[in-house]
């Protein structure tokens, strides 16, 4: 920002991939129809009482545990007390002051410059209930209300929008990996508090905190932080005190607007919550979710880099999701010797197919001994590589083995000699005058001559095999 500093601080909010809700047994699933997933608990109806999901404990702490965080051996819950339509009962289950994690840090890299960001504290509580505003009238749907609901509080290390979208997108990675949650953004179950500052560039003292609340998606936290710079350094400019508030981000106008004025934690009036006993966490428990931790996305790619030769793009885009990771490994595992043939089937042809049909991993057609089978075929020769082709574009579709679909079809290589010297044979009779072209140095003359060969073997003719056969039958070029 030139005569400014940004400083940015982030809230993620991560719902925990459990059956049922943080204090009730209603379960979690999305899209069902409102007010459906509800009971007394969650509807904060008079003397219903909390009941803790273990599970919910286990899940946050694994992700203070891939996060590098200090895990608290006791911790508590908390009433935060607010009037607001989403929580009927007039206060949310929260953590305050002995939250279940404290520390930690995510790394990012952002051109070029690799920057660790600290993590101050992950605390778990319930989530609060959807509002839905239409054009006469408004609802709610409780559905929502009382799923667990993660919140990872960073330190306000980040610099810029592009590093808090880098610090999103890092933070998400290793979630998923620890299969902790879905983040999906789409569904709501990863959303996004920032708060940002701007100050002079040689002062020390960070300025006046904004808060923008619930933005749902990373371009979403990118623009709302670079329309925010703007603002609050225009009114530096003109000389106008910037106000401590919340601002909500309107991605339609690309604005922010000002909701209220910015409560402080007195106002939330926390005390403890009466109706939950503390969480002790024995230190063997501890060690045992450490131990079966899953592999970091940078160990992995790492890894890849180091194990298997790829060249770091590769490693890079293949350990993007653990899924696929885990996908390419399968494959690797039936043929170990070929690391970069599997590493550009998965690339190019599943991550498209991913792509084109909206779809993940789990749900690609073909399985990865599967296309581990057909990468053998290709390698070995029996089938060359428009062939190995066509053969999985017929798997996606008919599914089957690649190789009952090469034997049912006649779809074998021809590396017969003498066929294939027959073949190359006519293509030079049919086609005299490429032949001459080659003869004279026109390199491009082979590669048309051997295009001949493969059409009148129908695609089975040995590529290499012919080229060799065309090059000793004519001449060098």
């Amino acid at each position: 920002m030139g005569k400014y500093r940004t400083t940015i601080g982030l809230e993620v909010h991560v719902q925990l991939k459990t059956h049922s809700k943080m204090f009730c047994g209603c379960g979690t699933d999305f899209g069902a129809p409102p007010n459906t997933h509800v009971c007394p608990v969650c509807l904060g109806y008079p003397g219903a009482l909390p009941v803790m999901n273990r599970d919910a404990i286990r899940l946050t702490v694994i992700s203070g545990l891939m996060l590098g965080c200090r895990i608290n051996s006791y911790s508590k819950f908390d009433r935060k007390n607010y009037f607001y339509p989403d929580m009927p009962k007039n206060y949310q289950i929260t953590q305050y002051d002995l939250p279940l994690c404290l520390g930690g840090s995510v790394e990012i890299e952002v051109g070029g410059r690799v920057r660790t960001i600290g993590i101050t504290r992950i605390h778990l509580e319930e989530d609060v209930a959807k509002n839905l505003h239409y054009a006469t009238w408004s609802g709610i749907d409780f559905n929502r209300a009382g799923v667990p609901l993660m919140e990872i509080v960073s330190e306000p290390d980040l610099e810029s929008p592009e590093e808090a979208s880098a610090y999103l997108l890092a933070l998400r990675q290793i979630l998923t990996y620890a299969g902790v949650s879905d983040c999906n953004l789409e569904e709501g179950n990863m959303r996004c508090d920032a708060n940002c500052s701007l100050r002079p560039a040689d002062r020390v003292e960070l300025g006046t905190k904004v808060e923008i609340k619930n933005i749902n998606t990373v371009k979403g936290v990118q623009g709302a932080l670079e329309y925010e710079e703007i603002r609050q350094a225009e009114a530096l400019d003109g000389g106008r005190t910037i106000v401590q508030e919340t601002r909500r981000w309107d991605a339609d106008l690309g604005i922010t607007s000002s909701m209220r004025t910015k409560e402080d934690a007195h106002d939330y009036r926390y005390f403890p919550e009466p109706d939950l006993m503390p969480v002790a966490l024995p230190a063997e428990q501890v060690a045992a979710w450490k131990a079966a931790l899953p592999e970091l996305p940078q160990a992995r790619r790492e890894r890849f880099v180091a194990q298997y030769g790829l060249p770091e793009y590769d490693a890079r885009v293949l350990a993007a999701e653990r899924a696929v990771a885990d996908y390419f490994e399968a494959a690797l595992r039936l043929i170990p010797g070929s690391p970069k043939a599997v590493s550009n089937w998965v690339m190019t042809d599943v991550l498209r197919v991913l792509s084109e049909r909206t779809i993940d991993i789990g749900r690609f057609p073909i399985p990865a001994d599967a296309l581990a089978e057909l990468i053998g075929l290709a390698e070995k020769r029996v089938i060359n590589s428009n062939t190995a082709r066509d053969v999985f574009a017929l798997m996606l579709d008919e599914g089957g083995r690649a190789g009952d679909i090469v034997k049912t079809r006649g779809l074998a290589q021809v590396s017969d000699t003498a066929a294939i010297e027959k073949v190359v044979e006519q293509a030079i009779a049919e086609n005299a005058k490429s032949a001459e072209d080659f003869r004279q140095g026109k390199a491009a003359a082979l590669k048309f001559l051997v295009g001949q060969v493969m059409r009148l073997s129908k695609g089975k003719a040995n590529p290499q095999m012919a080229t060799e056969m065309l090059v000793a039958r004519l001449g060098k070029g």
